[in-house]
């Protein structure tokens, strides 16, 4: 399994240390096997030896340059970081990215041998007009994507389940990873109002190889019994 944390605009470096040493610890001592990747924000990079990966929630794709308010590859090898994630929603519908601009943030993170979590997903309009324009709608976020690349993690988001409390249903969850599994032999995770409630039945489901965690991931205890519920389906 792999679970991701994503902080998006949350934790100071303080707090994210703190954090850091309980899953860290949790880890250790559980003897976890599981990939766990935890996405703090910028100013909370450090470079320390870790039994955790860490990853970066956006990156301009260039070595450096007159690029204003942005981080690039430079200040990202300062940390030994080799993981992105890529395509959020909130990068495309709040932040405006468009699939040309995340093509090419992919091109060239994977050409650096970046490991990517490539993120999509669709608004709950899209979901209401049917199975065929759902899939329009998926399969546009693929134009310029490497399906194929070696380091690649897909991550399907349903936009109308980041940060409300929604769900889909397992059913809607298995039929999507279904669709995305021909697309791929990537992993496949689930992010989307996934918490400790329903973590471990939604890393049950079929084609599900784990989950992209937003604010429920932000209590280091609540990710910890995440990474444990992963855990025990080995010995289901």
């Amino acid at each position: 399994m792999i679970l991701c944390a994503n902080f998006k605009a949350n934790k100071t470096r303080q707090e994210t240390r703190a954090y850091m040493a309980v899953v860290e610890s949790f880890v250790s001592v559980n003897e976890i096997d599981d990939t766990v990747i935890v996405f703090p924000p910028f100013t909370a990079l450090e470079h320390l030896p870790r039994n955790v990966l860490i990853g970066v929630q956006n990156a301009y794709p260039v070595e450096n340059g007159a690029y204003t308010g942005e981080i690039a590859l430079e200040q990202l090898e300062e940390f030994e970081v080799k993981t992105i994630l890529i395509g959020h929603s909130e990068r495309r519908h709040i932040l405006g990215e468009t699939q040309e601009q995340i093509a090419a943030k992919f091109r060239f993170f994977a050409e650096k041998g970046f490991a990517i979590i490539y993120c999509v997903g669709e608004p709950i309009e899209i979901r209401q007009q049917g199975a065929d324009a759902l899939m329009r709608y998926v399969d546009a976020q693929f134009v310029g994507i490497d399906c194929n690349y070696t380091d690649l993690i897909l991550a399907y988001e349903p936009v109308w389940a980041i940060g409300t409390g929604l769900t889909p249903t397992s059913d809607q969850i298995v039929d999507m990873h279904a669709v995305l599994r021909t697309k791929t032999h990537a992993p496949l995770l689930y992010g989307g109002s996934v918490k400790v409630d329903n973590a471990g039945s939604i890393m049950a489901l079929e084609n599900v190889d784990g989950v992209l965690v937003g604010s429920a991931s932000l209590s280091a205890n609540d990710f910890c019994e995440m990474i444990a519920l992963a855990a025990q389906l080995k010995n289901v």
